[in-house]
């Protein structure tokens, strides 16, 4: 673990939103993930279950929760099960946690080994009525691996099968979505070290430099700070490779009179920042370059003071359409023939703003939220307006991210990090 340790009343709080919402008579599990295998004996770093994490603040693997809520509000029961520590382990692995400081991460005092959890699950669920199984449902998901999480929903079900099945992931979705201020201060924490790599590799680019020198300037600022990775798989999209959105080869040489698309986030504590800076390879915007980067930051700030309570996430888009198609129209790329011939499902802007203005952003880089609800205070979102111009060769996106607040204007969790035009060009040309 490399990141200071988090006041464990956060987690605290997560569970009691988490109960507050369950049926009475209830009981919910939530697990680890898994050691994913490579190959031979290898597997994938490991990471943990977002929910687990967000509900027990629990980094270990093979960990599980049981949330027991009982028929009265003051008899709830919550029970951490993990790997008992042994000699060999510990020689082998490192230290694993034992009853103390699993209870200084999480706040939960009853701390059982893993060993012990079937003979628990079959004292306490015959008396349930409920069991909450958690699955997947983020709107984006494409779950193509089994997981441990799911290979317990199935035994569980087998062994009981006649309990009543509600679901975890809509509660999740809800109470993920609105951030308390411990995780708005983990967010901003993670967008410092971000700034901290943008602020490095302003000095470093010049023409002839490689994506992938860039992408590892990056890498090591963030692992200087604390951040044990980045948030999502970088994007270091320099010339024609700015107009591909997830473009992650990174293999690239920059060349003069090209911009460079970063789109980059370091993580801290499992949670997520999102940036996107787009800037000129020889330190210089062209004419062409500066015009479309002024229609995108306009656009970016506008699209931010419209992220209020109470607006859905498809009107924002809708709204922030608008005004991207005044500027596409200001910079020549669409004119009137195209405003005549477009539609509601088919907007003239889509052809140069090919996707979605914002998401929420938290332990997730596309973190939980349910798209359907009207946005509200402490939503974290990313605002990252795009315009793409394939016949000249280069595209330009610009993101940061924002707290929405009750009243007034979000507040941009980035606005340290260089965005405007002269102060990127004079940091790039300092000495």
């Amino acid at each position: 673990m490399k990141y200071s340790k988090i006041n464990k009343s956060l987690f605290i709080d997560n569970r009691k939103k988490f109960f507050e919402k369950m049926k009475p008579n209830s009981v919910a599990f939530f697990n680890s993930n898994d050691l994913y295998p490579v190959s031979a004996d290898t597997t994938l770093p490991f990471e943990q279950h977002r929910d687990l994490f967000y509900l027990s603040g629990i980094d270990q693997e093979e960990s599980v929760l049981m949330l027991f809520k009982s028929d009265g509000n003051s008899n709830n029961q919550e029970i951490l099960f993990l790997i008992k520590p042994n000699e060999t382990l510990t020689h082998w692995e490192g230290e694993k946690l034992n009853e103390k400081k699993a209870f200084d991460f999480s706040g939960i005092e009853n701390i059982k080994w893993l060993n012990d959890l079937e003979k628990i699950v079959k004292k306490t669920l015959p008396s349930v009525e409920n069991f909450y199984i958690n699955t997947n449902e983020h709107y984006r998901a494409k779950v193509v691996t089994e997981t441990r999480e799911a290979r317990f929903n199935q035994w569980i079900q087998n062994k009981f099968p006649n309990k009543n099945i509600e679901r975890s992931n809509p509660i999740l979705q809800q109470i993920r979505a609105v951030k308390s201020s411990i995780e708005i201060d983990l967010i901003k924490k993670a967008c410092d070290i971000t700034e901290k790599g943008f602020r490095r590799i302003l000095n470093f680019i010049k023409p002839g430099v490689w994506e992938y020198e860039i992408e590892a300037e990056f890498a090591h600022e963030f692992l200087k700070n604390r951040s044990r990775k980045f948030a999502y798989q970088p994007i270091i999209a320099s010339g024609k490779n700015s107009n591909i959105l997830h473009y992650i080869q990174n293999n690239n040489q920059c060349k003069e009179g090209d911009v460079i698309l970063l789109d980059v986030g370091a993580e801290y504590a499992n949670y997520s920042s999102d940036m996107t800076r787009t800037i000129p390879v020889s330190g210089k915007f062209s004419k062409r370059q500066k015009e479309v980067y002024k229609s995108v930051l306009k656009v970016k700030k506008e699209a931010t003071k419209l992220l209020k309570p109470g607006i859905l996430w498809k009107e924002h888009h809708l709204e922030v359409g608008k005004i991207m198609t005044s500027e596409l129209l200001n910079l020549r790329l669409l004119d009137k023939h195209d405003i005549q011939n477009q539609t509601k499902s088919n907007p003239a802007f889509k052809k140069y703003f090919t996707h979605g203005t914002s998401h929420h952003l938290g332990l997730d880089t596309h973190d939980y939220g349910d798209i359907n609800l009207p946005v509200q205070a402490n939503n974290v979102f990313t605002v990252e307006p795009g315009i793409y111009i394939k016949k000249e060769g280069f595209g330009i996106r610009l993101e940061d991210d924002v707290v929405v607040q009750k009243n007034g204007d979000p507040i941009n969790l980035m606005n340290n990090i260089p965005i405007e035009i002269e102060e990127i060009e004079s940091l790039m040309n300092s000495k």
